[in-house]
């Protein structure tokens, strides 16, 4: 352990010996919210609701000043200023729980409860007089600490991603644009929600638990039921179950579902992600692009402030509809100059070849187009796109399109160049499908090891008869990536898939806090400039050379002498 978490656990013990619980179980009660109090009383000074307060939080600054010192204290709205003065805080002889356990025994990130008078300072800011003071949950761990020179550069923000996906209940706590991500993902599924509650859809929840993966072209994750001895496999999409609720006579359903594919990672995939899914009977198409924008448009505008112009990274998306609508033969035709109408396998793989495509020899005809729309067109969709009227070969669930039998009735919506949506006229003739699924078992056995299983349960529900429907996809994630400014899916994730954490080392574990100071500052950077270092570590002179000695002893940094000068960096392992 460091320093600081030894001398949290000595304080720990202190509170004890006093009596004091640092984890009562009681119900605290706070009267307010930050935000409450920096509003409100700054348009009703003098009303009588202040002369009382009540707050809880988490402490995040505290600037000790002999009789009379300040805090800051972080509810879950924001936070505000509170006074601590000695002989207000302990008006008796017994002044133990300022002296003692305010300016001694709290440390940054303590959880306390505070009653008391609110008031604005001499300096302008709205502000809390102590009048009780609650420890509700003592922090054994340091958190990170921003610090600013006098220059105003930042250094130590809490910035390393790992780290940041990793601790994410450290990330919100100190990143405060990381809280205002998910509150807009929220507020992006509770707006759906909202819009499709006022067409009478109903939201349903279907098994995650499949014996068969279907309803996509993904690798699927497989588990085992000990109790029936059988695998079964974590779904890679809710569509065969929606559509069975179709049969069943439902007119509209819609499911928030957590998805799996056992796939690769990135910025825009994780093996885990929230899609959104809707079907409506009676309906096309044609319908459900009319509605997709009708209701993305509805969505933007809420989390929005009543924009449909959202800013991301140097682009400006705008969601006002009517969005653009271009067919796949006509998208690969603009931007490689290839007309793929009515080209077979063969000719397919050649034009993949002309523009360097990587194939390979389980690839059909679907698979190839695939390739080529993605590597040559797809990134080409800054606006909000439908791309429609996709090849039969790459939609095995999508009804033939009404006009030419070589294509279907499907469209992808792309925005900043990348699939968000994905939806159909969904095939209702159970012949039809069988023949696609058996299709799809020619290319699992060349090698597609995402290809579509049959489904017999799902072809006996078509047979009973389903309505003309039409469905609709669209990926919860992305659509907060573009809505918040982001361009990784791990931003909008509160805990990201990772890589096993590696343990450190015994010796890291051991560590003194100005050496773990160092020690964490190269593990962002691996190697810095010698005074660039100790500036960042924010060490006294013997401190710092005390605590640089020491890594170097134990091997964990090394010192090297340039042209440029003094560099220090870790040792490898």
């Amino acid at each position: 352990m460091s320093e600081q978490e030894l001398q949290r656990r000595e304080a720990l013990n202190k509170l004890r010996e006093m009596g004091i619980d640092p984890y009562p179980a009681a119900e605290y009660k706070a009267s307010h919210f930050s935000k409450d109090i920096n509003a409100g009383f700054e348009d009703k000074p003098e009303a009588k609701e202040w002369e009382e307060v009540c707050i809880s939080g988490r402490m995040m600054t505290q600037r000790i000043n002999g009789k009379a010192s300040f805090a800051d204290v972080m509810d879950s709205h924001g936070r505000v200023q509170v006074y601590f003065n000695r002989d207000i805080l302990c008006p008796g002889e017994d002044k133990e729980l300022y002296n003692t356990v305010f300016k001694r025994l709290l440390d940054i990130g303590d959880f306390i409860g505070i009653t008391g008078r609110v008031f604005k300072t001499n300096m302008g800011e709205i502000t809390i007089e102590a009048h009780s003071l609650t420890i509700l949950s003592k922090s054994l761990r340091p958190l990170p600490i921003v610090k600013k020179d006098k220059e105003g550069n930042i250094y130590d923000a809490f910035t390393n991603p790992e780290q940041r996906y990793r601790m994410r209940y450290v990330d919100l706590v100190v990143n405060d644009k990381v809280k205002n991500t998910f509150v807009t993902r929220t507020r992006i599924m509770n707006a759906m929600r909202e819009f499709f509650n006022r067409k009478d859809y109903l939201e349903v929840e279907t098994p995650i638990l499949q014996p068969i993966p279907g309803g996509a072209a993904a690798r699927p994750f497989i588990t085992h039921h000990n109790a029936l001895d059988i695998p079964l496999y974590l779904r890679i999409a809710n569509e065969l179950y929606l559509k069975r609720l179709i049969v069943g006579g439902f007119e509209g359903v819609y499911e928030f579902s957590k998805d799996f594919r056992n796939e690769g990672m990135d910025r825009t995939h994780n093996p885990e992600f929230t899609v959104m899914e809707i079907y409506v009977a009676y309906k096309d198409y044609f319908w459900m692009m009319n509605f997709t924008e009708e209701m993305l448009e509805h969505v933007v505008t809420s989390v929005n402030k009543g924009s449909t112009e959202v800013k991301l990274g140097d682009k400006v998306l705008n969601f006002k509809a009517p969005f653009a609508r271009v067919t796949m033969v006509d998208a690969i035709k603009e931007h490689t100059g290839y007309d793929i109408n009515g080209m077979d396998e063969k000719a397919l793989f050649d034009v993949c070849k002309a523009l360097n495509i990587e194939t390979n020899d389980s690839m059909g005809k679907g698979k190839l187009i695939d390739e080529i729309f993605g590597e040559k067109c797809e990134g080409n969709y800054i606006q909000p796109t439908f791309i429609t009227d996709y090849p039969v070969e790459m939609s095995p669930l999508c009804k033939k399109h009404r006009d030419n039998p070589d294509f279907t009735e499907r469209f992808e919506l792309m925005i900043n160049g990348k699939e968000v949506a994905n939806a159909y006229s969904e095939l209702n003739d159970p012949i039809d499908q069988r023949e696609r699924f058996e299709e799809q078992l020619n290319l699992s056995a060349k090698g597609d090891d995402e290809a579509m299983f049959i489904d017999q349960d799902f072809l006996r529900a078509l047979e009973f008869g389903m309505p003309p429907t039409s469905g609709m996809g669209i990926g919860i994630d992305r659509l907060t990536m573009l809505l918040t400014n982001n361009s990784s899916i791990q931003e909008v994730l509160f805990f990201p898939q990772m890589k096993p954490e590696k343990k450190e080392s015994k010796k890291v574990l051991e560590l003194s806090e100005g050496e773990k100071a160092i020690y964490d500052i190269l593990k962002e950077d691996s190697r810095l400039a010698l005074e660039d270092l100790k500036t960042r570590a924010g060490l006294s002179n013997k401190a710092w050379d005390k605590s640089l000695k020491g890594l170097s002893k134990m091997g964990l940094t090394k010192v090297s002498k340039t042209e440029e000068g003094l560099f220090v960096e870790l040792a490898e392992d």
